[in-house]
């Protein structure tokens, strides 16, 4: 079974080849140069947007989803031609509901709902699906199903099915899937499978659980941390430098999932310090990285309205740490300013700051068109929206290599070149 897996993968496109010399699987920082990459191709899951239903999706619009697929495969090539090892969602995804029964039990058991469905429905739903082959499983999970398209007769005692109108969901899609970064993050040697907080995206960790947990690829890969009640999303997560991790609490992480992330890396020694970063719980500022992202060992690309009001509680693991499931022992202060905090933390004298100028207006604009959030290849290498023409100018003006790509079509879903890519194995920086 794990021959043939492998030599699937390897001729899959989402593989793109045979895997590198150096398969290591690990992230120390936010900069070193990316080896593999994890991107989600936006597929049939947005044309389940409607205007009905894509603030619920947490859409902005209604993307153009050919154009979309063209922008990623740009994003993607981009990658590719810099030497990182591109893996598609969808591919590792299918791959492992072949070689695993029990990841197709447990992805099915998360899609079908029976506290929603009625028990009488969800089982003939799920006898169904266990009998889907492995591919067309794994674009029903993504996709989702309406009540139209479920695939037996509707002479059925099931009374949900009855009251449902025939464009209504059986199974959500899950559109945000084409944000990797959130579902899943990596510090170390280790994947952290996050808890999302909003109901559009819960189930998306669900089928990140299943890659890592049964895919061949990532055989033998530990977990950081894992919760199941405290919400934090890999878009809050900034590893600064190895050891050091900023964490933003807003709208989609949580303080106590921020502490519980904290005190997990320090259990399993993989920081010694952890800046927690509150923002604004508002849409723009869904994320950290929607403000911030790093472009280089020692700078930040950063929105300027935020630069001097960002402050930031230290979590620093004392000496004597106990590793005991949080028990050990930890300093907490501040709050204090960001950037002098971090670069404490991170043993430098200061963190250069790129940002969009004094123009608010083209700040605030480019903000909103995620030009802050950008993605390294390397030191002062970066992938960004070429729409950011102002960012991107200054980033240049600043010795960073921007590689532009486009995303009038990717950005519906706000988010940008960081969201779009969940990083698995960089460079020691």
């Amino acid at each position: 079974m794990g021959a043939d897996a492998v030599s699937a993968r390897r001729e899959s496109p989402g593989a793109q080849g045979p895997e590198p010399d150096d398969a290591r699987l690990a992230v120390t920082s936010e900069v070193g140069s990316l080896r593999t990459v994890l991107l989600h191709r936006p597929g049939n899951e947005l044309r389940r947007l409607t205007p009905r239903n894509n603030d619920q999706l947490l859409f902005d619009g209604i993307p153009w989803v050919e154009r979309a697929q063209q922008e990623h495969d740009t994003f993607a090539d981009v990658l590719r031609e810099r030497g990182t090892e591109v893996l598609l969602l969808s591919d590792l995804l299918a791959e492992t509901l072949a070689v695993s029964g029990a990841a197709r039990i447990q992805g099915i058991s998360a899609a079908v709902d029976a506290r929603r469905l009625g028990h009488a429905l969800a089982d003939e739903l799920a006898a169904f699906l266990r009998g889907v082959p492995a591919r067309e499983l794994s674009e029903l999970l993504m996709t989702g199903m309406t009540f139209d398209e479920l695939p037996f007769g509707p002479n059925t005692t099931s009374l949900v099915r009855r009251m449902h109108h025939g464009a209504d969901f059986v199974i959500d899609p899950l559109p945000n899937l084409l944000f990797t970064r959130d579902s899943s993050f990596w510090v170390g040697p280790r994947v952290a499978i996050t808890s999302l907080a909003l109901p559009a995206r819960s189930r998306e960790t669900s089928l990140t659980d299943l890659i890592y947990a049964f895919h061949p690829r990532f055989l033998g890969v530990r977990r950081a941390y894992e919760s199941h009640t405290a919400p934090i999303e890999g878009g809050d997560v900034l590893l600064l430098s190895e050891g050091v991790v900023a964490v933003g609490v807003g709208e989609r992480t949580s303080p106590a999932g921020a502490e519980a992330l904290a005190r997990s890396l320090f259990d399993d020694d993989l920081a010694h310090t952890v800046l927690v970063l509150p923002i604004a719980q508002t849409r723009a500022t869904m994320h950290l990285d929607t403000v911030c992202t790093m472009v280089d060992a020692d700078a930040v690309v950063m929105y300027p309205a935020v630069r001097d009001s960002l402050c930031a509680f230290t979590i620093h693991k004392e000496d004597d740490y106990g590793g005991r499931q949080g028990s050990g022992r930890v300093s907490m202060r501040g709050p204090d300013p960001f950037l002098p905090a971090a670069a404490d933390a991170m043993g430098i004298g200061k963190l250069r700051v790129i940002d969009t100028g004094l123009d608010g207006v083209t700040a605030e604009r480019e903000q909103w068109d995620d030009g802050n959030n950008t993605l390294a290849l390397a030191p002062g290498v970066v992938v960004a929206y070429e729409r950011n023409e102002m960012t991107n100018a200054r980033l240049e003006d600043a010795g960073i290599e921007v590689l532009r790509i486009p995303g009038s079509e990717l950005g519906s879903g706000r988010g940008g070149p960081r969201c779009l890519s969940c990083p698995l194995s960089r460079d020691d920086v």
